[in-house]
């Protein structure tokens, strides 16, 4: 095992181990102040033999269910899996009682060990049958007690690792479902005018055809790789498909740049996170200038964060940033989409803004600030 996976283990066990220990501490501290009232005995003597005994039956118990849950999960995988930790009371039930009796056995061997001296406890309750009862009744429901929290505490730990599992895969449900809104989305607006491109320029058209079918093939291979795989790299990759396929339809009027550093080409990345905002800021912002404009997508590094930024120099936005979102208003939909998706991934970490570019070139900024992991 290397480090990493030591220093990831050790604060769950440390957590656990300290738990258990605070827990036979009460309960020693508890019996040692009954049995020193009970028999007149000092207390001192009796939180020692209270500590050894809980500890010893601690261990069997422990050691027994983890044993009885990993031979159970050998031999039937199917039905107890990899998360379970508790056997039963069918076969707990029977090991805590023998654990309980031969604990306190033991637990008194070793107390006679740290104290240097020969207490033969459960010898001497032979003679006092009903103070034997009460001994060894009071080490059974403590057994037991102890036994049935660290259950309940192990299918509450259960119940909640299976909530949250349920919650991750219901956000990766809904990121996916959110991406196949986009794609879409694009398709439908490039369709739209590749239908009328085919009447006005048929070679500018299978061009514009051939581009479509390869960012639709990168877009296929990226949906395919596994969630948080898709890289800074690829997306500006994909971007720059995207570009070329708008500068067949735009000809001269488009000029597009994209600036990555090298240093930031593998930070995990949304896929078509940048793609709906390069679309709004040529649809909304190129398009209707007569004379057409740039589009800069650039990516830094600003301490702890990734700042993805689109600026064009188109005629800018025409409607409120804040408006209601609809069917027809493709810049409102992916603002939406995009703020939802980085909501349901970083929380409030994560920002977009949209606002007027403050310089005479003119057109619209979007900055999306992102968290580097």
């Amino acid at each position: 095992m290397n480090s990493g996976s030591v220093s990831s283990i050790w604060p769950a066990a440390r957590n656990l181990i300290w738990r258990e220990v605070r827990i036979n501490v009460l309960v020693s501290v508890g019996s040692a102040l009954f049995f020193s009232t009970a028999f007149a005995e000092p207390f001192v003597t009796n939180l020692i033999y209270s500590f050894c005994v809980s500890i010893v039956i601690q261990t069997l118990i422990e050691g027994g269910r983890y044993g009885m849950a990993y031979g159970l999960r050998k031999r039937q995988p199917q039905s107890f899996g990899a998360e379970r930790i508790w056997p039963g009371w069918g076969l707990m039930g029977p090991w805590v009682i023998a654990s309980a009796l031969g604990g306190y056995v033991a637990g008194e061997a070793l107390g006679n060990l740290i104290t240097g001296t020969d207490r033969k406890g459960l010898t001497a309750l032979l003679h006092h049958p009903r103070t034997l009862m009460l001994v060894l009744a009071g080490t059974l429901v403590i057994a037991l007690g102890i036994t049935f929290f660290f259950q309940a505490r192990g299918e509450m730990a259960n119940i909640e690792a299976r909530a949250q599992a349920a919650m991750r895969a219901a956000t990766e449900n809904r990121l996916k479902l959110l991406e196949s809104q986009l794609e879409p989305h694009m398709l439908f607006n490039t369709l739209a005018n590749l239908r009328v491109l085919i009447t006005l320029d048929p070679l500018r058209a299978q061009g514009m055809l051939d581009r479509l079918i390869g960012f639709l093939r990168a877009t296929l291979e990226a949906s395919r790789a596994e969630a948080g795989s898709h890289t800074h790299g690829e997306e500006f990759a994909r971007l720059a498909d995207y570009l070329e396929l708008m500068e067949v339809r735009m000809g001269a009027r488009l000029h597009a740049q994209l600036d990555m550093p090298a240093d930031l080409a593998g930070l995990p990345v949304p896929p078509l996170l940048l793609q709906p905002l390069v679309e709004n800021a040529i649809k909304h912002g190129l398009e209707p200038k007569i004379e057409g404009g740039r589009i800069h997508v650039a990516a830094r590094r600003d301490g702890a964060w990734l700042m993805l930024s689109v600026r064009d120099t188109g005629v800018g936005l025409q409607t409120p940033v804040g408006a209601a979102a609809s069917p027809n208003d493709s810049t409102q939909f992916g603002m939406q989409q995009i703020r939802e998706r980085l909501s349901t991934l970083y929380g409030k970490a994560a920002t977009i803004e949209l606002a007027a570019a403050d310089d005479q070139e003119g057109g619209m900024r979007a900055v999306v600030r992102l968290p580097i992991s």
